[in-house]
């Protein structure tokens, strides 16, 4: 089977242990996490052959990020090293009422200056079928957002199926242009989209009442939103939605929505998440078990988004960004009761 190439920032991210807020203690726990990176490692992790594109310090924090992502037998050849720093994140893990933040420090770093012609799309494509992206990475920098069109072009050149993420983060778009100036473009060439109802308004200018602030879901309504999408860009096949009521910070239920265009609208069953022990990287996990289904599961569309549910649901389970299941540990859980009784 061919390649998944993904593009995006890898950071590091600090965070106070124990629940503690920022600063409370002088103890911090360092890993890497970054949106595309996430989904990368996913996909290796469930078996196929992933490679992950970005631009790094070259001093010992890059250098250490590119061995953490060949341990989870990531492709890094196309990584560049340069003399621009890496990007940071904060997060202080909620607890109760008490809600998860997340603090950036990803201004002029290694990844934001990157340009146009920087990397050679015509080798790093040669043997890959499925490029991924998300609107995180066209939001870090005008000279980012034209390369990450320059690879969207060449996908379409060569024929590669490209997903992408919107993720909307209002905190990072600064360089000069609202998403709503940008994203509409590089919608023009996704195959599959991943999106939410706050996605498709701010970055697409989509708007639908869904009724998330109030913590239940109307699920039927996502079915008349990506109708909406599909109709409006007649490139995008499908569209799936991860469904998250929050009911504190340590309690969600997770379930998703898949539409295929002329192929019909998929609900997952809903878990019942309690004692989250870290929801970031979620959405990813969601993302990269989502693309692992639509390259292997033949078109069973339901299978597909029981098993990105499956797959993310697993993911609040651990620490950190990166999801450390295999394909059998998610399709054990999709078929099983979910009931985390010991496995002898």
């Amino acid at each position: 089977m061919k390649k998944v190439v993904t593009f995006g920032e890898l950071m590091l991210r600090i965070t106070p242990p124990d629940r503690q807020m920022i600063l409370q203690t002088p103890n911090m726990v360092c890993t890497f996490g970054g949106a595309e990176a996430n989904v990368a490692v996913a996909i290796s992790q469930y078996g196929d052959e992933a490679q992950y594109v970005t631009a790094l310090p070259n001093n010992d924090l890059g250098k250490a990020a590119i061995r953490e992502l060949r341990s989870f037998g990531i492709d890094t050849s196309a990584i560049q090293l340069t003399d621009k720093r890496l990007g940071l994140y904060f997060t202080e893990t909620g607890s109760n009422m008490r809600p998860s933040k997340v603090i950036y420090d990803r201004e002029n770093t290694a990844i934001a200056a990157v340009k146009p012609g920087d990397f050679d799309w015509d080798t790093i494509l040669d043997g890959a079928d499925w490029f991924h992206v998300t609107g995180i990475t066209p939001a870090l920098s005008e000279s980012l957002c034209e390369a990450t069109l320059e690879a969207l072009k060449k996908c379409k050149e060569k024929g590669v199926t490209v997903s992408c993420d919107l993720n909307y983060r209002k905190k990072l778009w600064k360089w000069g242009k609202a998403p709503i100036e940008v994203m509409p473009e590089i919608t023009k060439y996704i195959d599959y989209m991943i999106a939410n109802e706050e996605d498709c308004q701010k970055c697409l200018g989509i708007e639908m009442e869904t009724g998330v602030d109030s913590g239940k879901l109307d699920v039927d309504m996502y079915e008349d939103l990506a109708k909406l999408v599909m109709d409006t860009y007649p490139n995008v096949k499908g569209l799936a939605v991860s469904l998250r009521e929050s009911i504190s910070a340590d309690h969600n239920n997770w379930s998703g929505v898949l539409a295929i265009r002329d192929g019909g609208f998929y609900q997952s069953r809903k878990y019942n998440i309690t004692n989250i022990v870290d929801r970031i990287g979620g959405g990813d996990s969601f993302g990269g078990s989502l693309i692992y289904g639509l390259r292997n599961f033949g078109g069973d569309y339901q299978k597909v988004i029981e098993y990105a549910i499956g797959g993310s649901a697993l993911k609040h389970t651990v620490y950190g960004d990166l999801v450390r299941f295999t394909k059998e540990d998610v399709e054990n859980l999709i078929v099983g009761s979910g009931n985390g009784r010991i496995q002898r």
